[in-house]
């Protein structure tokens, strides 16, 4: 503490101070008493100079303290300072003399309390929303059964256990752990990089790209989980090409990341769920679905079959056309007669009535010779025309017969040979399929067995449980007094003595 002030008896000989001095030794007894504090308060005037520096007012209900944030510490911090904001400052009060006037320089900002953070929060959402980040219609589809599904959580908590286990029981995939800090400071980043990673880096180190990602943490409280409503994560989330499954926290924790990514799961075994579907269900639909294509292809097939019998039915029969075309045939073969006779009596009377001007008997004469002659020309046409119609009704009869012959028959084999074609198509590719999907699930099912652990067990290695839980360490086994080994072939148990 600097002695500022003489004693009474040496008042006459007072020590004189320039406005410097004084400056710089009121800034030491200040920033000696309060060098490292935690003030609560809002912030009220808030400004942004080009310099980087950030300048605010923290008050309360009575009174208002300066403060300042210089650049470097201004674009490290994880909170941003907004007007109304309750806050916890850290930091160290010091003076400035070229205004006579102290204030506070934060080193750390952080809010006071949740509702703090649920202002800071809604104000983020409706920023990131209005950026259209949590747009519906730009979410992705997720893949039915991936073949590789990328995880993004702690290694060493629950969280990963739970996804491998539900996706063991519902349907076996290939996992890929990226390895994270799911609290504090840290974890925005880590996360957002792991993300990156997924979809850009792995080519680097020539690793399979994963088909879904899976954003995974246990519960916990606001706090806990703040990490994952940054807004640089919840950017990279948005952007991710790879489709993302956000299951952060129980089912009524909700952060940032949830509106972002392409589906949101309650909990981490809830993200698994929706990840593959259940292996035995998927069997049973693709027998329902071989009993239906066998029920469709047989209803198909009579359904051809009984079209082409009515068809069938509809055309007529060939005794039916031979009759209709002889009875024409007989009507105008019965009508030709009387038609030539009514013609030849109508030539008769205007022959006589020729002859009858007619007045010598070499008229007469000659007029009867040319009735002869037309009677037996008559006569001769009647018979050549009979003969004629003989001749066309045997020929029609033959080409009724012919047509019958030909036409039937070439239509019967053709609709035959498209019926044989179509059967033999449909069960072709009946068995084709039956035999790939067969084939698919064979795969998948030596592909389980293969990365199961009996398949470690037989190459001469064995689990040790200890009720029912594996141990992987001899300090985890001194816990129990009964110990279960399994081998390839079967399993025994193990009573420890006392003390060992």
């Amino acid at each position: 503490m600097v002695d500022l002030i003489d004693s009474p008896g040496k008042r006459q000989n007072k020590r004189e101070f320039t406005v410097s001095e004084i400056s710089r030794a009121i800034k030491k007894v200040v920033e000696g008493e309060f060098e490292h504090i935690q003030i609560k308060g809002e912030i009220g005037r808030i400004s942004f100079p080009r310099s980087g520096h950030v300048y605010l007012d923290l008050k309360d209900d009575k009174s208002v303290l300066a403060a300042v944030i210089w650049k470097g510490v201004a674009l490290q911090l994880s909170t941003e300072p907004v007007e109304g904001l309750e806050v916890r400052a850290t930091g160290r009060i010091s003076t400035f003399g070229g205004q006579s006037k102290y204030q506070l320089i934060i080193e750390s900002l952080e809010p006071a309390g949740v509702g703090a953070l649920m202002a800071m929060l809604e104000k983020r959402k409706s920023k990131l929303a209005a950026e259209g980040l949590f747009d519906p219609t730009k979410k992705k589809n997720i893949p039915y059964l991936p073949e590789l599904i990328g995880v993004i959580t702690s290694p060493s908590g629950a969280v990963i256990r739970d996804i491998t286990q539900r996706l063991k029981d519902r349907f076996p995939r290939k996992v890929l752990l990226w390895p994270v800090t799911v609290q504090g400071e840290k974890c925005p980043m880590e996360v957002a990089a792991a993300i990156d990673g997924f979809n850009n880096g792995l080519k680097k180190v020539d690793i399979e790209r994963p088909d879904l990602i899976i954003v995974a943490r246990g519960g916990g409280s606001l706090e806990d989980l703040w990490g994952f409503n940054d807004e640089i994560l919840v950017r990279a989330v948005a952007n991710s090409g790879i489709p993302i499954i956000s299951a952060i926290g129980h089912e009524t924790d909700t952060t940032l990341i949830d509106y972002a990514s392409d589906k949101r799961a309650p909990t981490p075994s809830a993200a698994a769920e929706l990840a593959v579907p259940v292996r035995r269900e998927l069997i049973l639909r693709i027998d329902n679905y071989g009993i239906r294509m066998n029920r469709t292809s047989s209803k198909f097939l009579d359904n051809r079959l009984q079209r082409l019998r009515s068809l069938s039915r509809a055309l007529p029969r060939p005794e039916e056309l031979l009759n209709f075309g002889g009875q024409t045939l007989d009507s105008k073969s019965a009508r030709l007669p009387i038609s030539i006779v009514s013609k030849i009596q109508n030539l008769k009377i205007q022959l006589l009535k020729a002859s009858a001007s007619l007045l010598n008997s070499n008229a007469r004469t000659r007029v009867e010779n040319g009735s002869n002659s037309v009677s037996l020309i008559t006569h001769r046409m009647y018979h050549s025309m009979t003969r004629l119609l003989d001749l066309k009704k045997d020929k029609l009869s033959q080409k009724f017969l012919g047509f019958e012959l030909r036409e039937l028959v070439y239509k019967f084999n053709e609709a035959r040979r498209n019926f044989l074609e179509l059967s033999s198509s449909l069960d072709s590719n009946f068995v084709f399929l039956l035999k790939k999907r067969s084939e698919k699930l064979e795969n998948i099912e030596r592909l389980r067995e293969n990365l199961g652990y009996r398949a470690t067990l037989n190459r001469g290695y064995a689990v040790v449980r200890g009720e029912k839980q594996v141990l992987t360490s001899v300090k985890a086994s001194i816990l129990f007094k009964d110990l279960e080994i399994e081998f390839h072939d079967g399993r025994f148990e193990v009573t420890k003595k006392h003390g060992k």
